[in-house]
């Protein structure tokens, strides 16, 4: 009996489908089966995927060409048993950090995750405080990863002291005030240095800044970059136009008070997150801007986007962070030699509130 054209495709499809379950039925062979086809014990098969042991070369050879033309490939535990490895990457982030970093930080860890699953790693993710660094210490006693990522440095960084003592291979993203750690960062100084330079080429001469915690080393790198890009241009550095630890919203629009009582020209914020505050609180007061008051931020996110006018501020990419931070560990974790410090690139983009 002759058969339609549909039940054909049917035919083929099913034949086709039963021949690709063949197929990853075969290939789902183990080190069980690839001992047992050669003759072999499953230690010899171990010994000669992962090179080490004493095994002649000619079995060695058999166990591998065995393996290519069968498709085997271990599974990662198997793999890390077999290597010592755990194939998992500790990726540390700040459980105090607010929610307005926490893009930041998912955007370093995309930029992570791409270059581990190109490795067959996986991502352990951890949590510490200032002080509290007890999920880190947990991961490394327990051995439960090959390295570690910090995602954020501290001046009095508790979690650095105890990873130095530790046999545990680490990089960090940001700058240390430690010039022995792996360190991979945008170059703070001079983005700030630029942006503020700008400024004050357009006429300003009262610049502010407000910041965060004098703790984070980031806010420190952006401060001297700022008093830099005054004392390059000629304008003296103002102390009482200068206010750090401003953590909190009520401290913001204290600062903000001062700039106003000072006759600062124009604000410049250490991030986002205050300059969105300083925002609101002019917003509040009915200053005008750029007529009144000019604000820039030395960090730009999705909180500043549909401001009107658009914020001037400093775009960087914590993806590409993230993606040097991993190649950097694997190349550490490999045992070849690395850059100290790394210093990513920054984009400034000039909008209206500085017009």
């Amino acid at each position: 009996m002759a058969l339609k054209e549909e039940d054909t495709n049917t035919a083929d499809s099913t034949i086709d489908n039963a021949t690709v379950q063949l197929q990853r039925e075969r290939n789902n062979i183990t080190i069980g089966d690839v001992a047992e086809a050669l003759g072999v014990s499953k230690t010899t098969v171990s010994r000669a995927i992962s090179g080490k042991g004493r095994i002649g070369a000619e079995t060695t050879k058999r166990v591998l060409d065995y393996i290519k033309e069968n498709h085997y490939r271990p599974n990662v535990v198997a793999k890390g048993l077999a290597k010592s490895k755990t194939y998992n990457i500790g990726w540390v982030m700040p459980g105090d950090s607010n929610v307005s970093d926490l893009p930041f930080f998912q955007r370093c860890m995309m930029g992570i995750s791409e270059v581990a699953a190109s490795g067959d790693y996986d991502i352990l993710i951890s949590m510490v405080f200032d002080r509290d660094i007890s999920q880190l210490k947990s991961i490394v006693k327990n051995r439960k990863v090959d390295g570690i990522i910090l995602g954020r440095t501290l001046v009095e960084d508790e979690g650095i002291k105890f990873l130095k003592k530790s046999d545990m291979p680490f990089v960090v993203i940001g700058s240390s005030v430690d010039d022995g750690v792996i360190q991979i960062d945008n170059d703070h100084v001079k983005a700030c240095k630029e942006l503020t330079a700008i400024v004050i080429m357009k006429g300003v001469r009262r610049l502010a800044l407000i910041g965060g915690s004098t703790n984070h080393v980031v806010n420190l790198t952006r401060r001297e970059g700022f008093e830099m890009g005054l004392m390059e241009q000629g304008v003296p550095v103002n102390q009482d136009l200068i206010y750090m630890d401003c953590e909190t919203d009520s401290a913001v629009e204290r600062a903000v008070d001062n700039c106003l009582r000072n006759r600062a020209e124009c604000i410049i914020t250490t991030d986002d997150r205050i300059c969105h505050s300083v925002l609101e609180k002019l917003g509040r007061d009915g200053v005008r801007i750029p007529d009144q008051l000019k604000v820039a931020s030395f960090y730009s996110s999705i909180m500043l986007e549909n401001n009107q006018p658009a914020i001037t501020s400093l775009h960087y990419d914590p993806k590409e962070l993230g993606i040097v931070a991993c190649k950097t560990l694997f190349d550490y974790l490999a045992g070849k030699e690395v850059q100290k410090k790394v210093l990513l690139g920054y984009e400034v983009v000039l909008k209206g509130s500085t017009q």
